[in-house]
């Protein structure tokens, strides 16, 4: 049995708060949120993609802390309803909490991903589906993309309809990698040479485990390794870098190749377009949930 103890808490003090509960209480979890949440104050703390927060945090924030028992959760709200600034803190309650199996509970979250009608994203927790006759196995992780994502899947069914059709799919390269599983995916379906980078080392780490889990070889690292022309580039990131890089990522694209860009929402594609248009026409080929998928073919020589 465990226990939770829930206090309400001013803007200024989260951060606070929340490290001494981690820190000095040794609390087991800490987690945040809005305290009016579902109601007319609600507030939205986070921005659009491309966009920066509204607001620094939430004017009332529920903070939520777990502990091995009860001794501990009433010391730690003794402890932070002792404080000179406890003025702003409120206790809410401590209560009584089952425990569960987290693990469990949170494989469940996560299914088999159909990409196409036989290419696949299975979990390692899942059985392959009967259909499956191409699939990446991949779980949740640090790095962003496990296939649930729109852009993500967008990205994955241009691969496996361009892929088999494409007169050139030699060289590939993955910019803004993740997980790793577009560099997978391109791998898998015939590319002799796969780069894929990006500016966290741990979606490198990712990648590269990623890989071998798969059974494909790829090159991986920071953006210094992306060098030279390639026959399909493909860059899943956001609006805004995707318009500072377009220089860079045009000059990666081989006469006649491909330059695929995603993370963009539909209201976001004409702009992007716009900034391309110098280097690259690109076109609109995939739209889901208020995303787009852009791409374009450079000439060849």
């Amino acid at each position: 049995m465990m226990f939770e103890l829930v206090l309400q808490v001013a803007q200024d003090r989260v951060e606070q708060a929340s490290d001494l509960l981690s820190d000095s209480l040794e609390a087991l979890s800490v987690s945040v949120e809005d305290a009016d949440a579902g109601s007319p104050q609600e507030q939205a703390l986070f921005g659009e993609p491309g966009m920066p927060a509204p607001g620094p945090g939430w004017q009332r924030s529920t903070l939520r802390a777990l502990f091995e028992d009860e001794e501990s959760t009433t010391q730690a709200a003794t402890f932070l309803l002792g404080q000179p600034w406890a003025a702003d803190l409120h206790l809410v309650s401590i209560e009584a909490v089952q425990e569960q199996d987290w693990v469990r509970l949170t494989q469940s979250q996560f299914e088999p991903v159909a990409v196409t009608g036989d290419f696949w994203i299975v979990p390692t927790w899942h059985q392959a589906p009967v259909a499956a006759r191409r699939m990446i196995r991949l779980d949740p992780g640090l790095a962003f993309g496990t296939g649930s994502h729109p852009t993500t899947r967008m990205c994955l069914r241009w691969i496996a309809h361009h892929a088999p059709t494409s007169p050139g799919w030699s060289s590939v390269l993955d910019y803004g990698c993740g997980s790793g599983i577009l560099a997978i995916a391109a791998a898998l379906h015939g590319a002799d040479q796969v780069v894929a980078v990006d500016i966290d080392a741990a979606a490198v780490t990712a990648t590269c485990d990623n890989a071998r889990a798969n059974g494909v070889t790829l090159q991986a690292g920071l953006p210094v390794l992306a060098q030279g022309v390639h026959d399909v580039v493909l860059a899943n990131i956001l609006a805004s870098p995707l318009k500072l890089l377009a220089p860079l990522l045009c000059g990666h694209v081989a006469p006649g190749g491909w330059l695929v860009l995603a993370g963009l929402l539909e209201r976001q594609a004409a702009e992007l377009i716009h900034t391309y248009a110098p280097y690259l026409a690109l076109d609109v080929l995939d739209s889901e949930d208020g995303w787009s998928l852009l791409a374009g073919r450079r000439p060849p020589a």
